[in-house]
C-alpha cells in the first residue's frame, strides 16, 4: 500500500550541515541555503568522515570535539549535523530532540519544513505513524511543489495506516503530484481507502487508472497488478464477478500478486456457478509452490469445485492430496519454528546478506572487521535485499516484509555493526596498551643515561668556564693587553720579539748589539701599533662570541630544566595515561557485555514475533485440514449411504471461503 519513505534521506544530513550561520540566512532565500565557511579545522575533519559515508565515525568525532570545545566558530551547525547524523543512525529521539531545539525561527523556513519532512519519513517507516504526523504539522507554509505533494502523500498514509480512510481519502482526492511513481501510489491509496469506506463506484475509474496505465518498470508493472487486484475483489464483494474477473485477468500471471489473483479469479466463475470454469485458474494455482497460502487455499477450492461439478472421485482424490499437503506443510513449519528458536534465522539472512552485490560497498558487511560502516549499511538506511532459500524464509515473506520486523533487523544488524566497532576499538585499546608499555622500556633503559647527565654537573662547569672568560676580558680591557687578542701569526710574533729582547739583554752593550737592539725596538713598536689599532674590533667580537655563549647557556639551562622536570613527570603522565587506557578498556568491556545481551534480547524478540506467525499459518493450515477432512468424510458418507440416498442426493460441499480485499 505505501511506498517506502527513504528515498531522499542522503540528503537531509547535507541540507542540515549547510543550515548555518543563521545570520546569514536572513539576508537570503528563506527556501535557500546558506553557505557556510570552514573555520576550525576539527569541523573540516568531520565533514572529511560525513562525505564519504561514515556517519558514524562523523558523529563520534563531532561528540569527541565538542567535549574538548574545538568548535568554537560552528557550535550551530555542528549540532545541526549532530541532528542530522542521529537521524541517519537511526537514534529517532535523539533526532527529535535536537531538531526541537535548534530548529527554530532563526533557521530559514525551508531548512526547517525539510528536516520535520525527513524526520517524519523516519519515523513512518518505523512504524510510528502518531510521532510522523506530528511532525508533519509542524511544516508550516508550503514547501516546493515536489515537497508538498510528497508531504501530503505521505500525511494520507499515516491516516490510512491510522484507520482514517475517510479523511485520507479527502486528502487524496485533491492531491496532484508532478511524477508518475508518486501520482500511481497515491492514487492507488486513494482507491484503497475508498474501498475501505465502501465508496466503491468512486474507488473505480481510481484503480481502474492505475490498473490500466502504461508501465515498463517492474515496479509499476507490481503496482498495475496490485490495483487490478484490489478492484477484482472489492467487485466480488459487491457481488459483482462478470466485472471483477475483468479486473482480475488485467493482472500478470508471474507477479508478485499473481497467485491472489488467480484465487480470486476462480471464485469469480464459482460466484456465478461456473464451476468448470473456475477450476482454470484454480489447476494452474494447485500447480504452484505448497508454501503460498493461495496455494494452500486453492488445495480446498479445487475439490469443492469438482463437488459442485459432480465429480467425487476427482474431489477425493484432491482432498486426499490437499491433506498429504497440508501435513507435509505443518511438518516444515514445525522444522521452521526450531530453527528460528536455535537462532539461525537472524544469522543466516545477515551472511545472506554478507554475499549480496551491496556488501561489496565498505561498511554494508556485518561480518566484515576491517572497515567502518558508511551511511548505507546501518540506521534506517539499510533494508533487507535477500533471504536464504530455506522453508522459513519462505513462510515468513510476510513477516520480513512487514515495516516491524525489518526495523527490529535493522536494529539487530546495528547491533552487530556496533559489537564490531567495539572489537575494533577494543583492538586499540591493547595497541595503545603496547605503546604505553614500550614507552616504559624505553624510559627505563634511558633513565640511568639521564640521571647520570643530571648528576655530572657539566652545565656548572660550563658557567664556570663562561665566568672565567668573562674575567680575564675585563682584566684584558683594564690592563690594555692588546696582545691578548692579537691573532695567532701576531702573538708568535710578539713571542719571539720578547725571546729576543731577553736574550739582547744578556749581551755586552757594544755597537753592534747597540744596533741590533735599535732594530728590535723598532720591530716591536710596528708590531704593537698594529694589535693596537685592531684593538677595539677584536675586543667587540670578543664580547660578541661572549653573548653567544650566555644565549647557548641559557637555552641549555631552559633545556636542563626541562629534562629535570620530565624527568620527574615522565612515570606520572605514563601512568596517567595507562590508566585512562585501562579506564577505556574497561568501559568498553561493558558495552560489550550490555551488547551481547541486547543481542539476545534482540534476538529473542523477532525469533518470537517469527515464531508467532508460524504458528498463526501452522493454525490455518489445521483448519484448512479439518475443512477438508470433514468434506473427504462427507464424501466417504455418501458413498456409503449412495443407496439409500438415492441418485437425486444434493452432494455434501464445504466452501473454504472467499478471499477478502
Amino acid at each position: 500500500m505505501v511506498r517506502p519513505a527513504c528515498l531522499w534521506v542522503l540528503s537531509a544530513v547535507a541540507l542540515l550541515a549547510a543550515a548555518a550561520p543563521v545570520a546569514a540566512a536572513h539576508r537570503q532565500d528563506p527556501e535557500a541555503l546558506p553557505q557556510t565557511r570552514i573555520q576550525d579545522l576539527p569541523y573540516g575533519d568531520v565533514l572529511f568522515y560525513y562525505f564519504q559515508g561514515k556517519d558514524f565515525e562523523a558523529a563520534t568525532r563531532l561528540l569527541a570535539y565538542e567535549h574538548w570545545n574545538g568548535l568554537p566558530h560552528h557550535e550551530a551547525d555542528a549540532r545541526l549535523l549532530l541532528g542530522g547524523l542521529y537521524l541517519s543512525l537511526g537514534m529517532y529521539d535523539r533526532a527529535q530532540r535536537s531538531f526541537e531545539e535548534l530548529l527554530t525561527s532563526d533557521v530559514p523556513t525551508g531548512v526547517r519544513n525539510r528536516a520535520w519532512l525527513f524526520l517524519s519519513q523516519a519515523l513512518y517507516a518505523r512504524g510510528q505513524y502518531a510521532e510522523a504526523e506530528r511532525d508533519l504539522i509542524r511544516i508550516s507554509g508550503r514547501m516546493s511543489t515536489d515537497l508538498e505533494s510528497r508531504k501530503e502523500l505521505l500525511l494520507a498514509n499515516v491516516w490510512m495506516r491510522e484507520g482514517r480512510f475517510h479523511r485520507a481519502a479527502h486528502l487524496l482526492e485533491r492531491w496532484r503530484g508532478s511524477q508518475q511513481g508518486w501520482t500511481a501510489y497515491a492514487r492507488l491509496n486513494l482507491g484503497i481507502a475508498l474501498v475501505r469506506q465502501g465508496r466503491l463506484a468512486e474507488a473505480v475509474p481510481v484503480l481502474t487508472s492505475v490498473g490500466t496505465m502504461y508501465a515498463l518498470a517492474p515496479e509499476m508493472l507490481a503496482l498495475k497488478d496490485r490495483a487490478n487486484l484490489t478492484l477484482g475483489l472489492a467487485y466480488l464483494q459487491a457481488s459483482h464477478p462478470e466485472l471483477a474477473r475483468e479486473a482480475l485477468d488485467r493482472v500478470r500471471l508471474n507477479g508478485p500478486f499473481s497467485n491472489e489473483a488467480l484465487l480470486a479469479a476462480g471464485w469469480a466463475e464459482a460466484t456465478n456457478g461456473n464451476y468448470r470454469a473456475a477450476l482454470t485458474p484454480w489447476l494452474a494455482l494447485h500447480g504452484r509452490s505448497p508454501l503460498d497460502p493461495s496455494v494452500q487455499e486453492a488445495d480446498l477450492t479445487v475439490p469443492y469445485a469438482f463437488v459442485r461439478l459432480k465429480a467425487p472421485a476427482q474431489a477425493v482424490q484432491y482432498y486426499r492430496t490437499a491433506l498429504q499437503s497440508y501435513d507435509a506443510a505443518s511438518g516444515q513449519i514445525d522444522q521452521a519454528i526450531a530453527r528460528v528458536r536455535e537462532g539461525g534465522l537472524l544469522e543466516e539472512l545477515l551472511a545472506r546478506e554478507a554475499d549480496s552485490p551491496d556488501s561489496g560497498i565498505a561498511g554494508n558487511d556485518p561480518l566484515d572487521d576491517t572497515a567502518l560502516p558508511d551511511r548505507l549499511g546501518y540506521g534506517w538506511y539499510w533494508h533487507l535485499g535477500r533471504v536464504p532459500d530455506h522453508p522459513e524464509s519462505h513462510y515468513l515473506y510476510t513477516v520480513l516484509a512487514e515495516p516491524g520486523f525489518q526495523e527490529g533487523l535493522s536494529n539487530y544488524r546495528d547491533l552487530k555493526l556496533m559489537g564490531r566497532m567495539l572489537r575494533q576499538w577494543s583492538t586499540s585499546m591493547d595497541a595503545f596498551q603496547a605503546m604505553i608499555a614500550a614507552r616504559q622500556r624505553a624510559y627505563a633503559e634511558r633513565l640511568p643515561k639521564v640521571d647520570a647527565l643530571l648528576n655530572a654537573g657539566k652545565l656548572a662547569s660550563l658557567k664556570q668556564r663562561r665566568a672565567a672568560l668573562a674575567d680575564r676580558l675585563a682584566q684584558v680591557v683594564r690592563t690594555r693587553d692588546v696582545a691578548a687578542l692579537a691573532s695567532p701569526r701576531q702573538r708568535r710574533r710578539w713571542a719571539l720579539v720578547q725571546r729576543v729582547r731577553a736574550m739582547l739583554a744578556r749581551d755586552p752593550d757594544t755597537p753592534a748589539y747597540a744596533k741590533l737592539r735599535a732594530r728590535l725596538q723598532l720591530v716591536q713598536g710596528v708590531l704593537l701599533y698594529r694589535m693596537d689599532r685592531q684593538f677595539a674590533a677584536r675586543l667587540w667580537d670578543e664580547r660578541k662570541q661572549l653573548r653567544t655563549i650566555d644565549r647557548a647557556l641559557r637555552q641549555a639551562q631552559t633545556g636542563w630544566t626541562q629534562l629535570e622536570g620530565d624527568r620527574q613527570a615522565m612515570q606520572d603522565e605514563t601512568g596517567d595515561f595507562a590508566a585512562r587506557v585501562s579506564a577505556l578498556q574497561q568501559r568498553i568491556g561493558a558495552l560489550q557485555v550490555r551488547l551481547t545481551a541486547a543481542e539476545a534480547a534482540q534476538s529473542r524478540a523477532l525469533a518470537k514475533v517469527a515464531v508467532h506467525d508460524l504458528k498463526q499459518r501452522k493454525k490455518r493450515l489445521q483448519g484448512y485440514r479439518v475443512q477438508a477432512q470433514f468434506a473427504l468424510a462427507a464424501l466417504y458418507d455418501q458413498a456409503a449411504h449412495a443407496a439409500g440416498a438415492g441418485a437425486g442426493a444434493a452432494p455434501p460441499a464445504v466452501s473454504p471461503g472467499m478471499p477478502q480485499p
